[in-house]
């Protein structure tokens, strides 16, 4: 791992998050535009969303109860093991993750319940945790 990846700065988003799925030729409902954070990916079998619980309408098909830790960025394009640094000790603790990735950064989701041994674990692994 390069010198730059030893430490990453990483910061835990406020509120709680959900991720939900709609067929692939659904389309994106308004609901979605509120909140800093939100995003849509589709695929040929789905349309997922992710943003936050609380403007998600009851009844559809969703995973709610999730933390976002976002990396500082913006990241070098060039950077290797981004994710593999954060992904790796969480994997090897249990715990699992949702990540989503932009122009400038990435983002990881821990189900709410994991967030303080997600961040006992990403710290042993001399990363910078902030809220």
């Amino acid at each position: 791992m390069s010198e730059m990846l030893r430490s990453l700065e990483i910061v835990v988003l406020k509120n709680s998050f959900g991720v939900c799925r709609f067929g692939p030729k659904a389309l994106v409902p308004a609901w979605i535009d509120h909140g800093s954070f939100w995003s849509v990916s589709r695929t040929p079998e789905e349309l997922s969303i992710v943003c936050e619980d609380d403007h998600m309408p009851s009844g559809i098909h969703a995973e709610r109860g999730f933390a976002c830790l976002k990396v500082v960025g913006p990241l070098d394009f060039s950077a290797v093991g981004v994710l593999a640094a954060l992904t790796a000790p969480l994997a090897a603790a249990g715990i699992s993750v949702f990540s989503i990735s932009t122009f400038d950064t990435d983002y990881i989701l821990v189900r709410r319940t994991d967030l303080p041994d997600a961040i006992d674990c990403l710290r042993e692994a001399s990363h910078i945790v902030q809220f």
